[in-house]
């Protein structure tokens, strides 16, 4: 059977672009990295969020919450869903929960607790961001409300409804799309230090990491299965409203200098921990820890994590813990 010349021409094109199609899908299967192996920018060249290294669509408004971390206050809701999640050394040795939503805003938030003196300066670094909180103490709430953020108290913003089903103080909820609505001009997520990228060399092996507050306890236990550090707090797996374990890709126990504030609860002065200035800390990421520095300047910038080789420190893309343990000089 004969060909002609303009067939056989199409028939050859036509192998040719499906071998370029087959080179490119492979060349981008060999570019594609891992989720928890991501750089800041997506492999494709997408947005991507600054707080969790993932793609996103769009840069979403900061709303932080406040939540309770007490045993009557477990499981908490919405909390797999932040960005970030801080830790932070309270009254009575304990500690309490600083949320972080952008990328992903859960319909529901709680519970809902009270703000602390140093919300304001952790508040600070990202601009101007929705704060949902449910008071403070009497000379402190002022002060708050006067800082630089988007007041959400929960005396003030609507959207917030007890649950029946628990005791209070312990059962305050938010509903979030109700907070947004009065949330305009809340500050976009955007850069406070965090890196995303592979993980270095230089880490040591590690399956767990412990801290302790004087009345509270953590442990971050690595599962390669789910490619993130588990948490358990107070000698229990913690776990979300919907029973999905709490942990995340990245955890750093942020070694500060907590003293004293100024603002009592229940007449005694409770822990104030300084996130300005500089020290020691430990980031957990791929079943490894790494001895890192941090350093913020002052409440207006981010923190920035450096190996001892001067290189910033990249996170796991995901989720990331921040636990803000006793460092030198604190006062128990």
């Amino acid at each position: 059977m004969q060909i002609s010349r303009n067939r056989l021409i199409a028939i050859v094109s036509s192998v040719a672009a499906a071998l370029i199609l087959i080179v490119g899908v492979i060349a981008l299967r060999g570019n594609f990295t891992s989720a928890s192996d991501s750089s800041s920018s997506s492999p494709l060249g997408g947005l991507t969020s600054p707080f969790t290294g993932e793609p996103v669509a769009s840069l979403g408004p900061e709303l932080i919450f406040k939540i309770d971390n007490v045993a009557q206050a477990r499981p908490p809701t919405g909390l797999n869903q932040a960005d970030i999640v801080y830790l932070l050394p309270v009254d009575g040795g304990l500690s309490r929960i600083y949320a972080v939503f952008s990328s992903h805003i859960p319909s529901v938030v709680g519970p809902v607790r009270s703000a602390r003196q140093e919300d304001i300066e952790l508040n600070q670094q990202f601009g101007t961001p929705a704060f949902a909180f449910s008071g403070a103490q009497p000379n402190l709430l002022p002060v708050i409300e006067r800082s630089r953020i988007i007041d959400l108290y929960s005396g003030r913003a609507t959207g917030y409804y007890r649950d029946n089903s628990r005791i209070a103080p312990y059962n305050l909820y938010a509903n979030t799309s109700q907070l947004l609505a009065q949330a305009s001009g809340a500050s976009t997520a955007h850069d406070i230090g965090f890196t995303f990228g592979a993980a270095p060399a230089g880490g040591a092996p590690a399956s767990s990491y412990s801290v302790a507050y004087p009345a509270a306890a953590f442990t971050f236990r690595w599962s390669a299965a789910q490619g993130r550090w588990l948490a358990w707090m107070d000698g229990a797996a913690a776990a979300d409203s919907t029973g999905r374990a709490l942990g995340g890709p990245t955890v750093v126990i942020q070694y500060v200098k907590v003293t004293r504030s100024v603002f009592k609860e229940l007449g005694v002065e409770p822990p104030y921990a300084n996130t300005v200035g500089s020290g020691s800390a430990v980031v957990l990421r791929n079943g490894q820890q790494y001895q890192v520095h941090w350093s913020r300047p002052n409440a207006d910038s981010g923190t920035t994590f450096t190996l001892a080789n001067g290189q910033k420190m990249p996170f796991a893309r995901g989720q990331v813990w921040v636990v803000f343990a006793y460092g030198t000089g604190s006062v128990r």
